[in-house]
């Protein structure tokens, strides 16, 4: 009888966390919240430098610098690292459920 109700208790568990994570990344990717933050975005200050008076290799650098911020946004990096350490989470999650699912449809079948 304890098998039958820690196994129905365990496959509750198991299908809950699933679950949670499917709606949790569901509500990550279609951006209703945001993902756990593990990488920080940094916000970089804004500031105008007179490059006139700079040598030619820093002026280059600079003027590379800006073109590459143009293509690619400052914080894209952090955002998919996010997104994929959260998928990676989520992965880990709905395993284990599965797995603590699993076990608890032993005990019940016991």
């Amino acid at each position: 009888m304890t098998n039958k109700i820690g196994g129905w208790l365990l496959l509750i568990l198991g299908v809950a966390i699933v679950l949670y994570s499917l709606y949790s990344s569901f509500s990550i990717f279609t951006n209703r919240t945001s993902a756990p933050e593990i990488f920080p975005i940094i916000q970089e200050e804004q500031q105008k430098t007179n490059i006139t008076g700079q040598d030619p290799q820093a002026q280059a650098e600079e003027m590379m610098r800006e073109q590459i911020k143009g293509i690619i946004p400052v914080d894209f990096l952090p955002r998919l690292f996010n997104l994929i350490s959260w998928s990676l989470l989520a992965g880990v999650l709905i395993f284990g459920g599965s797995q603590i699912a699993n076990l608890g449809i032993k005990l019940v079948k016991n």
